[in-house]
């Protein structure tokens, strides 16, 4: 039992404007709750670095998150094949 993907699933424009819009929304409204705190400068800008240092470490998560199962994805490709070759040379 095989499964060969024929297409790809690519998200949408419209999933890609939402994701786009939803992201600038969150920096927009936390940056902007951060920068109404009643603090001091210096501890707004502590905040704001962590805000940062969260989004930039979202990305890094996601993209290896993405890498382990595109590898994995490739791995089980490379065994399926190995596997259907040596199905083929029993039958011959």
């Amino acid at each position: 039992m095989s499964q060969h993907l024929t297409h790809f699933d690519r998200p949408t424009s419209s999933w890609i404007n939402f994701s786009y819009v939803s992201f600038a929304a969150s920096v927009l409204l936390v940056g902007g709750g951060i920068f109404t705190l009643p603090f001091d400068w210096p501890i707004r800008a502590y905040f704001l670095m962590g805000m940062a240092m969260l989004v930039q470490s979202s990305f890094t998560l996601a993209k290896t998150i993405r890498d382990l199962h595109e590898t994995s994805r490739m791995i089980n490709r490379i065994e399926e094949a190995r596997t259907e070759k040596l199905l083929s040379a029993e039958r011959a």
